[in-house]
């Protein structure tokens, strides 16, 4: 009996040795509160506003379900689908290849022969926007910014956004939950 393989799974085996691959869901048990998605959603988008950017937010949580999702005014139709596959694309690949940007993701996949096959992964997007929020080196969520005119201006709000409640977070990382 002859076994066929699908491109994808050639292109998982190949980047998977690269790194040592981990858990996708934190295991210390530590989660984003509401609250604090809502304060980095809103400076990101008043930040890509104050820049004259119409964006959407978008924080998912550390297995890839969106947690929440704010349009900026007069941000595009395009925009909510964007910022929430840049946040996905770090959740899904940040723990596995140690990234921290959809960007950082972006390039590593256009230097892999198999990058290709796993940016066509459904919700998966290559592009600078999306951040993740990390406690005690673990991400537990991240954030994506989508309609800034390039990626680079997305991920620079997002990077502001994830700034803002990097207190909060460091009080997540004290306590036990």
């Amino acid at each position: 009996m002859s076994r066929k393989y699908s491109p994808l799974f050639g292109a998982v085996c190949v980047l998977l040795p690269l790194t040592q691959a981990k858990a996708q869901v934190p295991e210390s048990g530590k989660f984003l509160p509401l609250a604090l998605a809502e304060r980095a959603a809103n400076v990101a988008i008043a930040t890509c506003e104050h820049n004259g950017y119409a964006v959407t937010a978008a924080v998912v949580d550390s297995s890839g379900l969106l947690k929440l999702q704010a349009k900026g005014d007069h941000a595009t139709v395009h925009t909510p689908t964007s910022a929430f596959r840049k946040a996905y694309t770090v959740v899904t690949f940040g723990p596995i290849f140690h990234l921290d940007t959809s960007d950082a993701f972006a390039k590593l996949a256009a230097k892999s022969p198999s990058g290709a096959a796993l940016s066509s992964l459904p919700d998966v997007l290559p592009l600078p926007g999306g951040v993740a929020i990390k406690v005690d080196n673990e991400i537990i969520a991240a954030l994506g910014i989508a309609g800034s005119p390039g990626g680079d201006k997305d991920e620079a709000c997002a990077q502001a956004g994830v700034a803002s409640i990097q207190d909060a977070l460091g009080s997540l990382a004290a306590s036990k939950q």
